[in-house]
């Protein structure tokens, strides 16, 4: 009879550690369920907006319509951009790639009426890392320094 009671013990408590492994594995994932993937960076400006930006405007109106400009420029003239990026990923723990990036150009003469606008993509340019804000030189830094020691090393004095 003890042997009996032991057996059925045994065996509740295997069926109440499998259904908690099975609780664990099922709150895991429950974290991947409604991720969308999508991640937007940056000055997101809706298209109908864009399309209210008339040359000749004053800036004024301009930063009443689309917001403070992610950056400007006054170098040969006066600029605002716009900046956005939109990132995806499958997973929640998977790299996530450039699926788009837009620049929005205003671009002002001097009275400070639009001149023209411009929306630059990513075939206008290269990818931009907003995170490190570095972008990737031609060559490595590395190899220069080694050169350069290269030819001192050579130098006879």
């Amino acid at each position: 009879m003890a042997s009996e009671k032991s057996r059925v013990l045994s065996t509740r408590v295997r069926r109440v550690g499998g259904g908690a492994v099975l609780a664990g594995l099922a709150a895991t994932l429950a974290g991947c369920l409604g991720y969308d993937g999508v991640i937007n960076r940056g000055a997101v400006i809706e298209e109908r907006k864009v399309a209210q930006v008339k040359v000749g405007m004053p800036a004024p109106q301009v930063l009443a319509l689309l917001g403070t400009p992610s950056t400007t420029s006054t170098v040969g003239g006066d600029a605002w951009y716009y900046v956005s990026q939109r990132l995806e990923r499958q997973l929640a723990f998977m790299p996530q790639e450039v699926a788009d990036q837009h620049i929005l150009a205003v671009y002002f003469d001097k009275s400070k009426n639009v001149q023209r606008t411009a929306d630059y993509g990513l075939q206008d340019g290269k990818v931009v890392d907003f995170l490190t804000r570095t972008t990737p030189s031609a060559s490595a830094d590395f190899q220069l320094l080694r050169s350069m020691f290269a030819k001192i090393a050579s130098m006879s004095f």
